[in-house]
């Protein structure tokens, strides 16, 4: 299929991701989506292919880098863009509570280890003579200690170091980690559901939403595709879209 722009997003089904895969689709790009649930989006034929996938799962990463690059591998496009939107916040806790071994493994799969995966299977499915650019979506809770977070500020720093060592690897590579400040999506919910004790930024995060000073996913997303769009998406391989608006 020859197709302009190929965008690959996982995280897809809903919040920032599912924001993403609307406008990537009304702006003409071949897409191909990874969640764990089913999704239907209203695309042409032909225009949206999607991966039901558990990236949270090592061996459902696995079955699912092995299918991406093959995908990719049937496309002939002029552009080739992965968006590794999937992640999780959880578990939240003091670094005292943390004994749940296989929510703390899983997340670091989710977060960090899938991003691998998918990353190596969209670069060997990818022409290297095509543009290529990769959109690491990180967090300034990796940038930043937050009390409560320590896996997740912990998979968002080493995802924002492997995007440094990508981009040491590849140095043609448009690739950027960036963080995409604090969105509406049910992440948020999640989060202000929590106790304070194990979380006592809490009440940061609760005057955020009542104040209406959260970002909607659908202008998130149109400020991330267009910094995508423009010649300085990759000058900075860490970044912040809150730099552009």
């Amino acid at each position: 299929m020859h197709t302009s722009t190929l965008t690959v997003l996982s995280g897809a089904s809903r919040g920032l991701g599912l924001s993403l895969a609307r406008q990537a689709l009304a702006a003409g790009h071949q897409l191909i989506t990874l969640a764990r649930s089913e999704l239907q989006l209203d695309a042409p034929q032909g225009a949206h292919q999607h991966l039901q996938v558990d990236l949270a799962s090592a061996e459902g990463a696995q079955e699912a880098a092995k299918a991406l690059q093959a995908l990719i591998s049937q496309t002939q496009a002029q552009r080739y863009v992965l968006i590794n939107n999937a992640g999780t916040v959880d578990p939240v806790g003091q670094a005292s509570h943390l004994l749940d071994a296989q929510a703390i493994t899983q997340a670091l799969q989710l977060n960090v280890a899938s991003v691998m995966s998918l990353t190596a299977a969209f670069l060997q499915g990818a022409p290297k003579d095509a543009q290529r650019q990769v959109l690491n979506i990180s967090s300034g809770a990796g940038r930043k200690p937050v009390s409560g977070w320590a896996v997740y500020g912990s998979s968002k720093a080493a995802l924002d170091f492997y995007t440094q060592t990508l981009k040491l690897e590849n140095p043609e590579l448009a690739v950027c980690s960036l963080a995409p400040g604090v969105v509406d999506t049910d992440m948020q919910g999640h989060i202000r559901s929590q106790s304070r004790d194990q979380f006592p930024n809490l009440s940061r995060f609760i005057d955020l939403h009542q104040q209406g000073q959260l970002s909607s996913p659908d202008d998130t997303a149109e400020r991330i595709l267009r910094h995508l769009n423009s010649p300085e998406f990759g000058q900075h391989v860490l970044d912040d879209i809150r730099h552009y608006e």
